[in-house]
């Protein structure tokens, strides 16, 4: 097109006449498609050398963007995922914290039980020990006051016989006296 514009003005400096410029001549329809050819081969040329690569580089660059925005996207999915998953845990805990302290206060009612009945049993078994220790003692203060009855008893029975009844019938008296007083005595 400059080149046409050109030629014109050429022309019209020349002094020609201004016709000749609309004027369909062969130089000027040779000159055009010649312009047309250059054109076509400069956009083949620059098509190859520059626009392929140009294209190349841009569907790089959109594929590589797409990648990005595809792992973005499965990131923010797993983050989600992630966040629902500790949401839950979180949830989670209060419901694991309450079982484990209604474990705990089981177990702790168990052994409170357990020990009470431990105490109990242990309870019974000094209770027990202690009824056959005073059953033992009664017994042996019974013995012993009747030990001490039976001495009581011969020496008021030597007293009152002073010398004249013998080893046969002071005995004899001492459990005759022992028959009158009653074994429910010395028990009591």
């Amino acid at each position: 097109m400059n080149a046409l514009l050109s030629a014109g003005l050429v022309l019209a400096a020349e002094g020609s006449s201004f016709d000749y410029l609309f004027d369909l001549s062969a130089q000027l329809l040779q000159d055009a498609f010649l312009m047309i050819i250059a054109v076509f081969v400069l956009f083949l040329v620059a098509s190859h050398f520059l626009f392929n690569p140009v294209r190349e580089m841009m569907q790089k660059r959109q594929d590589k963007i797409k990648n990005e925005l595809d792992s973005a996207k499965q990131s923010m999915t797993d983050a989600d995922a992630l966040k629902a998953e500790y949401e839950d845990k979180l949830k989670n805990i209060d419901k694991e914290a309450e079982t484990i302290l209604s474990e705990a206060r089981k177990k702790a009612l168990e052994n409170e039980s357990r020990i009470l009945a431990e105490a109990k049993e242990e309870a019974a078994a000094i209770i027990r020990h202690a009824k056959a220790e005073a059953e033992l003692e009664k017994r042996k203060a019974a013995d012993d006051v009747k030990k001490e009855m039976i001495s009581i008893a011969s020496m008021m029975a030597g007293k009152v016989t002073a010398g004249a009844i013998d080893a046969s019938i002071q005995d004899s008296l001492v459990e005759e006296t022992l028959k009158e007083i009653g074994e429910n005595t010395w028990l009591n």
